[in-house]
């Protein structure tokens, strides 16, 4: 039995659409060569170049689809693809055993708004202001939840199947980006969640608030809703015409 030579070998890669993210500048948008000692895996040659896993959904090596532990050899080809979650590629992907399609989502401290911009569109989006990484790593892989973050250093961790770093700055253009990175567009069931604590909302009668509500508010709206979790109670006024607006111009898209 022979050991395989440890010296340094030659490897042609390309990463394509928002993986290029993470690359740095010289090495965006095209085909570049890396040397590395072998034996190596794919998954040792994403973690030196900085490449989150859960960012990545197809790698094709000299054209065929492999797994993250499939090793290298000198002169490989790799072709890698960032997620394609509104496309159902399960039948040429050997990379994660299934997409999720029942989307949730876990928002690290830097997307509190968003959170509440999603939970308006009627996505189960977890937030807690004070969490750390590792217990959200933990919460999205027990209830398959996939991780929003601003920090692209949580996205690297081996643990993490299912994530996306988000590249707009503001609430309105996060929620855009998001929207349309995963294809939401057909999942919408705006304002059915709490905006502030995620509950499913429920239809509440007039009668048992009108005590909580301002006498104008009373008799302008009939229709109103009530969190069960946090108590707050809704009602479709201005704020609500806002964000529909805004809904609209979503779905316009």
């Amino acid at each position: 039995m022979t050991l395989e030579n440890n010296t340094k070998k030659c490897f042609i890669f390309r990463f394509y659409a928002e993986l290029n993210d993470f690359l740095p500048e010289h090495r965006k948008q095209k085909s570049f060569v890396e040397y590395f000692k072998t034996p190596i895996t794919l998954n040792d040659v994403l973690v030196s170049l900085g490449i989150p896993f859960s960012e990545v959904d197809l790698v094709l090596v000299n054209g065929i689809s492999v797994q993250m532990n499939h090793k290298l050899k000198e002169n490989d080809r790799i072709a890698v693809y960032p997620k394609f979650e509104s496309l159902d590629i399960t039948s040429v992907t050997n990379l994660r055993e299934k997409p999720l399609r029942d989307t949730k989502f876990i928002l690290d401290c830097h997307l509190g708004k968003l959170a509440k911009y999603l939970r308006m569109l009627g996505f189960d989006s977890f937030y807690q202001n004070q969490i750390g990484d590792e217990e959200i790593i933990e919460i999205a892989a027990k209830e398959g939840r996939v991780i929003l973050t601003r920090d692209k250093l949580l996205l690297k961790s081996i643990k993490i199947t299912h994530g996306y770093f988000v590249r707009a700055i503001t609430k309105h253009e996060q929620l855009k980006e998001v929207v349309r990175k995963f294809d939401l567009y057909k999942q919408f069931e705006s304002f059915t969640r709490c905006m502030s604590c995620n509950e499913k909302l429920k239809t509440i009668d007039k009668a048992s608030i009108i005590g909580r509500i301002g006498p104008d508010i009373a008799r302008i709206f009939n229709q109103f809703y009530h969190c069960p979790n946090c108590d707050k109670i809704y009602w479709k006024g201005s704020h609500f015409k806002r964000m529909e607006g805004f809904i609209r111009e979503l779905v316009k898209e």
